[in-house]
């Protein structure tokens, strides 16, 4: 069977498998199978499965191939059964088809075109991952520690196989701005809502100074508010939440400190994780890129290379403008593309 034709059937098999964040038991324990399948030795923790290369040596520096197999949950607007793939007109439909099980199932066939190579200049290790789409600490951070030592990584996820050679990081903050509780129909209290007012507009019309060449600028963007429980009561709190997307010109904690230094509220990042992240123009895969002619950007869109603290690029096929959206797909010779386009990357850097 040709690799674009496995990585396809493996695709339809895990489409199948309801595979929610947390919830991937049992599309980690079809990955296992079909590796066993292949005869390539896999390693399991949580929900997390990774493989090495038939000619592993551990002198040699290591290429960690990564994506994940979680998904969101379908939306409500779906309106073909999001667990029953299909292929119709050249669409190969399925929650999780685009992002990213094309990418993976992308990168699982390039790695078994690498599995049984001697004399590579690199060992190439392949991940599947969980948590990806809530960024949480039993995916690929989970597993960091027991994967072999990493000098570059490829990230799937879908870009039209055009090469993000950065990406923005992001800080989510929850901010309580504080009044006093009074009655509505009297001159009593201080509104929180009003209170809020002044730091919400700080943060829609504030420009950081320091624009990134690849990123461009900081963006923040107040995504959810909440405030008051009664009509006729003024509200003493007012919460709302702010999705802050970082460039490399700043750290998580310099923005956080210029933050907390213009506005009223009080502001409580949810976590420093999800730094933003890259790789060297002057690197072997950059170069790759140029000679191939594959465009280069700036991704403003956050995946777990902000979890992989070695230089890396995020590449595959699919569009990421179908992520999460209803009845999604991806074109069934995106995935051959894909594997094509990875196998040719790498053979400029690891043959």
């Amino acid at each position: 069977m040709e690799l674009h034709e496995k990585a396809t059937d493996l695709l339809l098999k895990l489409i199948a498998i309801p595979s929610f964040s947390k919830e991937e038991d049992e599309v980690a324990s079809v990955l296992e199978e079909f590796f066993e399948k292949q005869q390539v030795h896999s390693y399991r923790k949580g929900n997390n499965v990774w493989v090495k290369n038939k000619y592993f040596d551990p002198a040699k520096p290591t290429v960690l191939l990564n994506s994940h197999h979680d998904t969101v949950k379908p939306n409500p607007q779906y309106t073909r059964d999001p667990f029953k793939p299909e292929i119709i007109d050249g669409k190969l439909y399925g929650l999780g088809s685009n992002d990213a099980g094309g990418p993976l199932v992308s990168l699982i066939a390039t790695f078994l075109h690498y599995y049984p190579q001697q004399n590579l200049k690199y060992n190439v290790v392949m991940a599947a991952t969980a948590e990806e789409e809530i960024s949480g600490t039993g995916g690929i951070e989970s597993i960091w520690t027991s994967l072999p030592t990493i000098d570059f990584a490829i990230v799937g996820e879908p870009t039209l196989c055009q090469m993000a050679t950065a990406e923005k990081g992001l800080m989510v903050i929850d901010c309580i701005a504080r009044g006093k509780a009074g009655h509505a129909a009297r001159e009593e209290g201080i509104n929180a809502i009003y209170e809020a007012l002044a730091d919400i507009e700080w943060f829609r019309t504030h420009k950081f100074p320091l624009v990134s060449d690849t990123l461009g600028p900081i963006k923040m963007t107040v995504t959810i508010i909440n405030a008051g429980k009664q009509h006729n009561v003024v509200p003493a709190e007012c919460h709302y939440t702010v999705d802050v997307r970082v460039t490399d010109k700043y750290t998580l904690e310099e923005l956080l400190e210029t933050i907390k230094k213009n506005v009223k509220s009080e502001v409580t990042p949810r976590s420093l994780r999800m730094r933003p992240s890259g790789i060297d123009d002057n690197h072997d895969l950059v170069k790759a890129a140029v000679k191939l002619g594959i465009h280069r950007y700036g991704s403003p869109t956050t995946s777990d290379q902000a979890l992989i603290p070695t230089p890396s690029i995020k590449m595959g096929p699919g569009d990421s403008a179908r992520s999460h959206s209803a009845d999604e797909f991806i074109f069934a010779h995106e995935i051959k593309q894909g594997i094509d386009t990875y196998i040719k990357v790498l053979n400029e850097v690891i043959l």
